[in-house]
């Protein structure tokens, strides 16, 4: 997934061109990144992982808001052969401690806040207390750092021994190959909400990808260079499909939005940032 995502990417000439264009609610933030950043941050946290232990098969989960590092995280775990588990940064600490307790994950990622609207939603509190009501192994913990964070009122504390910076380990980590999967091997396992009992993890192989290269042209009339944008979430699986791998198996440019449909400031921002 990885090397077909990125490294082959950059081999075809796309280097420069921007693989995520980000744009954010919160005061109107936007950054692109390109092919060629977002194969070395990718490369390099891939490293950090190993680094922390994570092999090939072992479960990493995510809890994290609509950032391009969310992206950087799952692409790094299947660099790696690691399955990811992102789980919707709208969950309460008992369905997050649910869903640690499942996966066993050997690392959780996560970032010290979301923004909505015109707030900032902490995550570590819920992470703290999901890790309290959890009867798994305890997890290494990687905390993205937001600078638009303590402006609007979220402060984190930094746990020693557990925690480390996200920033931190795309800066230090050592560039990384991909491991090269079978089809049959396990991409990542994603919940269903769990709305009508316990939830369920649902496993997707490697294999799937290539019907979602399939998909961008053949459903969505979409070729390398166009951009595409799925406003979703990347916690559910439209967000995994064609926020984050499709575009980018295709050689395309993913539009990632973090904010909601209304208020943010209105019901237009979609068509603006489509624009």
């Amino acid at each position: 997934m990885s090397y077909n995502a990125l490294d082959r990417q950059v081999e075809e000439g796309r280097g420069e061109q921007v693989a995520i264009a980000y744009h954010s609610c919160v005061g109107g933030r936007s950054r692109d990144i390109t092919y060629n950043q977002l194969l070395e941050d990718v490369s390099a946290f891939a490293g950090s992982l190993t680094n922390l232990g994570v092999r090939k098969g072992d479960r990493v989960l995510l809890y994290m808001p609509m950032v391009p590092e969310t992206a950087v995280a799952m692409l790094a775990c299947s660099r790696i052969g690691a399955v990811h588990s992102v789980v919707f940064g709208g969950f309460a600490a008992n369905e997050l401690a649910v869903r640690i307790n499942d996966s066993e994950p050997k690392v959780i990622v996560t970032a010290d806040s979301g923004l909505e609207r015109d707030k900032c939603i902490p995550y570590m509190p819920q992470i703290d207390a999901a890790l309290d009501l959890a009867t798994c192994p305890a997890p290494e913990v990687v905390v993205l750092r937001r600078p638009e964070s303590e402006p609007l009122g979220v402060t984190y504390e930094m746990k020693a021994g557990r925690d480390h910076d996200f920033q931190d380990l795309v800066t230090s980590g050592p560039p990384t190959d991909p491991v090269w999967l079978s089809a049959n091997d396990p991409l990542y396992t994603i919940y269903t909400s769990g709305t009508t009992g316990d939830p369920k993890g649902v496993l997707r192989d490697t294999s799937h990808i290539v019907h979602l290269k399939y998909s961008m042209a053949s459903y969505y009339d979409t070729h390398p260079g166009e951009a595409f944008a799925a406003f979703s979430d990347v916690g559910w699986v439209v967000g995994h499909s064609y926020i984050v791998y499709a575009p980018l198996l295709k050689g395309c440019t993913s539009v990632l939005f973090e904010g909601k449909p209304v208020g943010t400031p209105d019901a237009g921002v979609y068509w603006k940032v489509r624009d």
